[in-house]
């Protein structure tokens, strides 16, 4: 599929839930967030038609976020459907990384090939002040799951606030550095007011080379991130969703009142 700019759009994003198990103050409302109904959210049966719809299209790329997203109940039962479909070459996830002492060495076998892992701090003090809740130590026990168990291809997302100059961020690099894993480093972004920046180390908030679509735990197709712009799959039809998303594809983002829990970043 390519989009009237000529970008080849190749690349599913898919938010599994809405629901974490952290509350990052760049990433959810202090008040927390109200719970989509359970007949919103897509069925696994759902996520699998549009993800095999747009394999059929020419997404070659697919990766799972959230919210988090092995807080889904039966996950690892939709990491099986999706692995099943022939033409995806290239299967993530995105995670906290809390969850994967349980769950990474059935992921690998379930077929994910690759793991973001966030990890904006290594200071215990400074982690449960970003995510409100949580302990740096579990994430730390995560990615060494992955590791134990074969994952190869690990990467951390750290966010920043200005600069990979900053402490925290320092101090993850070395961490990365240690254990040879790559890192990205993502600067905080204002969704409503349209700032956002490249992706140092990735190729996020590129809008020249975008490639990507996302869809949301509702079935909403969102051919932007910082755009309102969105398809419904079940109004529209899963294959004409799609296409419309492709075809109104904006040449870059603008604004959005979206949130990362409920699109995925």
């Amino acid at each position: 599929m390519y989009d009237r700019f000529k970008r080849k759009i190749n690349y599913l994003r898919i938010s599994v839930t809405d629901l974490c198990n952290l509350r990052c103050c760049y990433c959810m409302p202090a008040e927390g967030v109200k719970l989509m109904r359970h007949d919103d959210i897509l069925s696994f049966e759902e996520i699998t038609a549009v993800t095999r719809q747009a394999v059929e299209l020419g997404v070659n790329k697919v990766r799972l976020t959230g919210g988090e997203p092995l807080v889904r109940r039966d996950i690892l039962t939709l990491v099986n459907m999706l692995g099943q479909i022939e033409g995806i070459r290239d299967y993530a996830m995105t995670t906290n990384g809390v969850l994967l002492p349980e769950y990474a060495s059935d992921l690998k076998a379930a077929g994910i090939q690759r793991l973001n892992i966030s990890l904006d701090t290594l200071n215990p003090a400074r982690y449960r002040a970003i995510t409100r809740n949580g302990q740096v130590e579990h994430v730390i026990a995560g990615i060494d799951a992955a590791v134990q168990v074969g994952f190869s291809k690990i990467k951390l997302n750290c966010v920043i606030e200005q600069s990979p100059d900053e402490a925290d961020a320092q101090a993850v690099a070395a961490f990365a550095a240690e254990r040879g894993l790559e890192l990205r480093f993502i600067r905080q972004m204002d969704m409503a007011q349209g700032r956002f920046w490249r992706v140092i180390g990735g190729d996020g908030g590129h809008c020249v080379t975008c490639n990507r679509l996302r869809l949301s735990s509702d079935g909403k197709v969102f051919p932007c991130l910082f755009s309102d712009q969105a398809y419904d799959v079940r109004k529209l039809g899963v294959e004409n969703a799609l296409r419309l998303a492709v075809a109104e594809k904006p040449e870059s983002g603008h604004k959005s009142s979206n949130r990362f829990y409920r699109i995925g970043g």
